[in-house]
């Protein structure tokens, strides 16, 4: 078995982690699984718990970026995605990665208005 040297990565998050995660409801998220068929996160037990891999939570971000961040309805995500599923990917990662770098300059910015 291969070490683990990154001690915060999860292989399973809930979907209350993964709804916090993105500033969504738990609602939402499972009306994205019903429209979007290749979003499958592993159910298990007769509770039929929902348990989100990155894989899934890569899925979640995409989707995310389409409906929440740039305001496509769910047709038109749908129709992108299936279209231009790798151009649509490396949007949703430059997007992601700006919304870091802004993030950094933020608090860059917020210590320097202390100095």
């Amino acid at each position: 078995m291969a070490l683990n040297l990154n001690k915060n990565l999860k292989l399973y998050y809930s979907i209350r982690e993964v709804a916090e995660m993105f500033g969504v409801n738990e609602s939402t998220l499972r009306y994205w699984e019903q429209e979007f068929p290749y979003l499958k996160p592993k159910v298990s037990g007769s509770a039929k718990i929902r348990q989100y891999q990155e894989k899934d939570i890569e899925q979640i971000r995409l989707i995310h970026n389409l409906v929440k961040v740039r305001g496509f309805k769910l047709a038109a995500a749908k129709k992108i995605i299936n279209s231009n599923r790798d151009g649509a990917d490396r949007k949703a990662e430059v997007l992601t990665r700006l919304m870091d770098i802004r993030s950094e300059l933020q608090a860059l910015k917020k210590q320097m208005d202390y100095l």
